[in-house]
């Protein structure tokens, strides 16, 4: 018999493990056979079990190795496991129309979306859960006091929507947070484009790199008087006031272009 596998916290190893939270997930992501799916961080596999007697096979990105092992005894052939870090895993090179779902690690959960970010074009869609706080942000309007750098980058990719609320009580060990899954859906179409991407990027990370400070304090080394008052934008306001078509605008205007 197998031995227990013991969470490793340098992981941020919380199973889900509520039966009833696993068939909500499961019924939300809706798998299909045929699909091209990958799971990151499968864990003791509550999510990878469903998903795989569907989807043939079942793509998993997990670090721990003693889980890498326990995955290749029980699934075999089933799943293909890729084992390393999510941060700098490949998610182009499995194809495109990808589905992406999976229970991220809490302590890298941010950045793990910024890198989803970079392989949007080949992603069809994401279900993910994350602590319910990070999914405010994601989800989060104009003016909202977690509205941020996060919301900004994301929403100006994808249609976002909280789905499903899960407790502490359904993982093991229960973390001290309550956690949410979220839909990111990417855009097909945007009336604004940001014409320079990586500008846009680093525009909206100055912005909000002083949540405090007023945009002239956070833009003014980029951006004149005069160039606030082409945009038509009050230098007096403060970044999470913007929507994300006003730092497209910007960005497109830094590039001399007329947003």
């Amino acid at each position: 018999m197998t031995a227990p596998h013991r969470p490793r916290r340098r992981f941020s190893q919380n199973f889900l493990t509520d039966q009833s939270a696993i068939d909500a997930i499961v019924a939300t992501i809706a798998p299909r056979a045929g699909e091209r799916m990958v799971e990151i961080g499968p864990g003791l596999a509550a999510l990878t079990r469903p998903l795989a007697r569907t989807v043939k096979p079942l793509h998993v990105i997990e670090i721990d190795r003693d889980i890498v092992a326990r995955l290749r005894d029980e699934f075999g052939d089933a799943l293909a496991i890729h084992e390393g870090d999510a941060l700098e895993f490949d998610f182009t090179s499995l194809g495109p129309g990808l589905r992406v779902v999976g229970n991220l690690p809490y302590h890298i959960s941010s950045p793990l979306l910024f890198h989803l970010i970079e392989h949007v074009a080949a992603i069809a869609d994401i279900h993910v859960m994350l602590q319910a706080e990070v999914v405010a942000r994601m989800t989060a309007a104009p003016g909202d006091s977690e509205y941020g750098r996060l919301s900004t980058m994301l929403q100006y990719r994808f249609d976002i929507e909280r789905v499903l609320d899960v407790p502490p009580d359904a993982f093991r060990p229960a973390p001290s947070v309550d956690s949410a899954v979220v839909r990111m859906v990417p855009r097909q179409k945007r009336e604004l484009v940001a014409r320079d991407e990586k500008l846009m990027e680093q525009t909206v990370a100055l912005a909000f790199s002083q949540r405090r400070k007023t945009l002239r304090n956070t833009l003014g080394r980029v951006l004149s008087a005069d160039d606030f008052a082409t945009l038509g934008i009050d230098p007096q306001a403060r970044a999470q006031t913007l929507s994300v078509d006003d730092f497209v605008k910007i960005s497109n205007y830094r590039t001399r272009g007329e947003g």
